[in-house]
């Protein structure tokens, strides 16, 4: 029998309607699952897919983009691969809406679907030259001031070597798949998810010539705060797929690499990506 693990988030399906019709759907098709909501701790889902990560075929994340970005740092160790159901808005990263889903939970049980690969990042936190924090990133690592209006002050080395000094709102760091979140709406460039690179967008840079640069995915990137002599600097933050916030003070390193980890998404649609950014562009 083929099992499943649904992720739920509960705000967005408050009285498990359509939570309860996926498990329906899935009973029908003599498969079993397993629901949680997706505000489980990481720690737990480690102890829920030791239990049951060998039995589960996919895991089934119902929500919008926030759900499956946290569904893929929570369970990116397992490598099940995850079909997205989307209750959200536009839904990037999901690949059903929920007039599809009996179409497709009949294609994924029959195995009728591909599996995507998509890179992550890892964000190492570097202070005094001791690292401090570590985590992974599907979509982008973003560095930016938290509720103060001032600019940041911060150096980018690439490979060891300097690439230039920002003064700007921020920078974000993103993968292919993220291309289309926070780095499209700063102006950075749409990049095809399955692609292997980094992109580095800068967020309101003080300068006229400032635009997007693209690396390759085996580069090393390391943001260095700099600072402004005089000036206390506060509240500045390095987040990670929008959800974990480390906070960073001057002469802090964030170093960027591609992670050994991936999120495998599967495809149940024929479309490409060129026609669901029409269509998500259309709606």
């Amino acid at each position: 029998m083929k099992h499943y693990i649904i992720i739920t988030n509960r705000p967005k399906d408050p009285d498990l309607e359509i939570t309860r019709r996926v498990q329906e759907l899935l009973k029908l098709r003599q498969a079993s699952c397993s629901v949680y909501a997706d505000e489980i701790p990481k720690e737990e889902w480690k102890r829920i897919l030791l239990r049951e990560g060998d039995r589960t075929d996919a895991i089934l994340v119902l929500g919008g983009d926030g759900t499956m970005l946290r569904a893929a740092r929570d369970t990116a160790d397992s490598q099940i691969p995850m079909l997205g159901i989307n209750l959200g808005t536009l839904g990037y990263l999901t690949e059903v809406e929920k007039n599809g889903m009996e179409d497709a939970i009949d294609r994924l049980v029959a195995g009728s679907y591909q599996v995507e690969d998509r890179m992550m990042l890892c964000g190492q936190i570097y202070r005094q030259g001791r690292m401090e924090e570590e985590n992974s990133a599907l979509n982008d690592i973003t560095i930016t001031r938290c509720g103060h209006l001032r600019m940041l002050y911060f150096q980018i080395y690439v490979n060891g070597k300097l690439l230039k000094e920002y003064h700007a709102d921020g920078i974000i760091i993103a993968t292919p798949t993220g291309s289309t979140g926070y780095n499209m709406s700063a102006g950075g460039p749409l990049v095809e998810p399955g692609a292997q690179m980094i992109l580095l967008t800068p967020v309101c840079p003080h300068t006229l010539q400032t635009r997007s640069i693209v690396l390759r995915a085996a580069d090393e990137i390391i943001i260095r705060i700099i600072g402004k002599a005089g000036r206390e600097e506060t509240g500045i933050e390095a987040c990670f797929d929008g959800a974990r916030n480390v906070e960073l003070a001057p002469l802090d390193e964030v170093r960027v690499t591609k992670s050994i980890k991936t999120t495998s998404i599967i495809k149940i649609s024929e479309a490409g990506f060129l026609d669901v950014l029409h269509r998500k562009m259309s709606d």
